[in-house]
């Protein structure tokens, strides 16, 4: 999630008041995946972080395994989920991240301790793009097994992912980079903190789109647009609460 002022006005759907209500579905509830390992990544800009941190939050106050997150996206100075390490602590997330020395890459200890530790869940939020995605390499023998699952997050309304074939130029160079078998695709529909139930839906629409024949595992929303989102899409759907977005670039949020 990202604030409007970076969007171009012209991606506000023009069509989606029309599109909106029109059809009814029973939508599917949201639940935490099985896996105990998530690995957050996708295209900068996608809202990795604002997705892995919520859904840290929720695994954490849902209870069961102790929640670790590991902060390891170093090619961005704002919007970074190191600058929730207070509040996810404070709700018991266990927060991992090491600060680089100049521009040399470091990973966060304890990562594979993490990773093969039965009673823990790991969240790892990667760097946007190909270059944030070299650091989990190494961690590649682990997650490619089936206590790991990759969560592909896909904003359609930016700009290199109005095409199919940039997106798949961008998957190939992520996952080659990290060295991962295969993911499930997160649609997070959103025009920032001003985003309306029918951006979602038209979101939604041009996803579709983009994946024929496949569907969502889940949809990320503004928590505020979520009961105006019930029965209009079929997809589990996330409710997200604006955390890494400072006050002053929030704009008049939901």
């Amino acid at each position: 999630f990202r604030p409007e002022s970076i969007y171009n006005n012209s991606d506000r759907p023009r069509r989606a008041a029309q599109t909106f209500q029109k059809r009814r579905f029973n939508m599917a509830e949201f639940k935490v995946p099985e896996q105990k390992n998530l690995v957050f990544i996708g295209e900068a800009g996608s809202g990795k972080t604002e997705t892995a941190v919520n859904l840290a939050l929720r695994m954490a106050r849902e209870g069961g395994r102790r929640v670790h997150f590991f902060d390891m996206d170093q090619t961005k100075p704002l919007f970074r989920a190191r600058d929730c390490e207070a509040q996810l602590e404070r709700e018991g997330v266990v927060f991992h991240f090491q600060a680089q020395y100049l521009d040399a890459p470091t990973v966060a200890s304890g990562v594979i301790e993490t990773l093969r530790d039965e009673s823990s869940a790991v969240l790892m939020d990667i760097g946007g793009g190909a270059h944030g995605s070299h650091m989990i390499g190494q961690f590649s023998h682990l997650l490619n097994g089936e206590n790991t699952r990759v969560l592909y997050i896909v904003n359609p309304f930016r700009p290199w992912s109005g095409r199919r074939e940039d997106i798949d130029v961008t998957m190939r160079r992520v996952l080659g980079a990290a060295r991962l078998s295969g993911f499930s695709l997160v649609a997070n529909p959103n025009l920032g903190p001003d985003t309306r139930p029918e951006d979602v839906l038209e979101g939604l629409r041009r996803f579709s789109g983009l994946f024929p024949g496949e569907e969502a595992l889940f949809v990320c929303a503004l928590e505020g647009l979520c009961s105006k989102l019930e029965g209009q899409i079929r997809e589990p759907l996330l409710p997200i609460r604006l955390n890494t977005v400072p006050e002053w670039l929030a704009g008049s949020g939901t």
